[in-house]
């Protein structure tokens, strides 16, 4: 069965290290199959080091590294039991560096120049601290640069950091989820696309060199996949709020879909705009 979600399932947010990692595995996957013969998409990464200043309130999941040290033996001579006990190890854990992935797609005739990145933010990109102006730094310089930039946010958490102000939409345009695409071609233009929760994904338009048309990247069919092999069904708990939790008008809008898709016991009522009157 798929997502009781027609567009983006918030539920997933849970879950981000692997439907980020769906996503960019996914989204490589059906580009490879429409680009030109001479470009191809290839996944690179970037590591990015955390520190309690840049990890904020919501949960990042850098590898462990475990570091073995000799341990001081105990001289006395151990009592017999009869039963063999393992002696451990004494070790200091690290915290490690995260490892986020991105796609980049290449020119191979012109010695695998970049021609388009695309992104799938994280949380990390939308925190306040060094991670988040290292990925400001990488999207000002892509963006002067003769690359496209195509920004992909299906994650809720965190402030505004996709490459166009916010305030340059109206209030109604601004969604949980956007994309935004930069064109090379056009760098004082942003392409964006409000993603409402009610709504599909869209078929996103991610520009390649001039020559080129675009190619057309089915967001809905990635998040979809990603809910289809990570085996979510039956495992998503739609009876409590998701987190980050829907506020507003999308709220409402979960309350009543996930009680008509009989995934909730009773629907809640909407929540009303102002003081409520007191009795």
């Amino acid at each position: 069965m798929p997502s009781p979600f027609p567009g983006m399932d918030p539920y997933l947010e849970g879950h981000w290290r692997d439907i980020h990692a769906g996503l960019v595995i996914y989204a490589r996957d059906a580009l490879q199959g429409v680009l030109p013969g001479p470009l191809r998409a290839r996944v690179e990464e970037s590591v990015l080091l955390e520190t309690p200043e840049g990890l904020g309130d919501h949960p990042l999941f850098p590898d462990v590294r475990v570091v073995e040290y000799t341990s001081k033996r105990n001289t006395e001579a151990p009592r017999s039991t009869g039963v063999a006990v393992a002696e451990p190890l004494l070790v200091d854990t690290e915290r490690g560096p995260v490892v986020e992935t991105f796609l980049e797609i290449i020119d191979r005739e012109s010695g695998n120049r970049v021609v388009t990145v695309i992104e799938f933010l994280n949380p990390s990109n939308k925190s306040p601290g060094p991670n988040r102006a290292r990925y400001l730094r990488k999207q000002r310089e892509v963006c002067s640069s003769d690359a496209n930039l195509v920004e992909i946010d299906l994650n809720r958490f965190g402030i505004h950091t996709l490459a166009f102000p916010l305030e340059h939409i109206k209030t109604r345009g601004r969604t949980g989820y956007m994309t935004c695409v930069r064109r090379a071609t056009l760098r004082d233009k942003a392409e964006v696309y409000p993603m409402p929760l009610w709504s599909r994904l869209p078929v996103v338009k991610v520009p390649l060199r001039p020559t080129d048309a675009d190619a057309p990247l089915d967001l809905q069919a990635l998040v979809e996949q990603c809910y289809r092999n990570g085996a979510y069904e039956g495992t998503l708990n739609y009876a409590v709020d998701p987190d980050p939790p829907l506020l507003g008008a999308e709220r409402d809008w979960a309350d009543q879909h996930l009680y008509e898709k009989g995934l909730r016991t009773r629907k809640k009522p909407p929540r009303r705009k102002g003081k409520p009157k007191s009795g």
